[in-house]
């Protein structure tokens, strides 16, 4: 579980994110939907304890980001969007393997691990080659693994769909509805509203550093036709209003 509270961030000349508040239960996937600049990253960021709010404070499943950062860590996977965070003289495997010893995880833990995720993920066929070799898509399926190689109770993705095609997208997104069956708590950015509508549980819209939506699309699903959905969205995103 997650609970966010009041959470505000300055840099030198913007203030980033303003006021934040909102909480996301176990078994919940959140969408986090707003123009580059809105503070998505940022507030991924601050709750993964990568960096400090100017005012408020998380929690995650009880641990206090401020007061207990090491077990907010154990409790988290974190894939920053734009950054693949693995070492490209490195092969997949390797990254993989890597990155388990970091989370404490046995031998046996980690290769049955590994062996899931390259299955998952599809990547058997480069799983042993260099990650320096691969297209970005390729990239974006070993960095999803590697953020999550620990089986955390907790997923902070930044664009995961980032660089993928479609069916590669379908994986990742089907993998995270698994995750939520499973009572995981998960919350994603994408720029691609498809994706936000079909699976978040509930959409949480940024605007210049602050919440300005905060819903259900079935609840509009109701009511207004894709296209009527999409132009509320857009202008959610663009200007802050919905004029559906």
């Amino acid at each position: 579980m997650i609970e966010i509270k009041n959470i505000s961030k300055n840099f030198k000349n913007n203030q980033a994110l303003k006021n934040v508040s909102f909480s996301v239960n176990n078994g919940e996937i959140i969408g986090l939907l707003g123009e580059n600049g809105a503070g998505k990253s940022t507030l991924l960021r601050i709750i993964s304890t990568i960096l400090l709010p100017s005012e408020g404070s998380a929690e995650i499943n009880g641990y206090d980001i401020l007061k207990s950062p090491k077990e907010v860590r154990k409790n988290i996977g974190i894939l920053f969007g734009g950054e693949s965070g693995l070492y490209e003289r490195l092969t997949a495997r390797e990254n993989l393997e890597f990155f388990a010893k970091l989370n404490g995880m046995s031998n046996k833990e980690s290769g049955e691990r590994i062996k899931y995720l390259i299955n998952k993920f599809s990547f058997a066929g480069y799983a042993d080659k260099r990650v320096n070799t691969f297209s970005k898509g390729m990239k974006q399926k070993v960095a999803i693994s590697r953020a999550i190689v620990h089986n955390p109770s907790v997923m902070l993705l930044d664009e995961p769909d980032s660089g993928l095609d479609f069916k590669a997208s379908k994986t990742i997104f089907d993998f995270m509805e698994e995750c939520k069956k499973e009572g995981k708590t998960i919350i994603f950015s994408s720029h691609s509203m498809e994706n936000i509508k079909n699976y978040s549980d509930r959409t949480i819209v940024l605007h210049k550093g602050e919440i300005i939506k905060v819903f259900k699309i079935s609840q509009y699903r109701e009511k207004y036709s894709e296209k009527e959905i999409n132009n509320m969205l857009f202008n959610l995103v663009c200007d802050g209003d919905e004029n559906v």
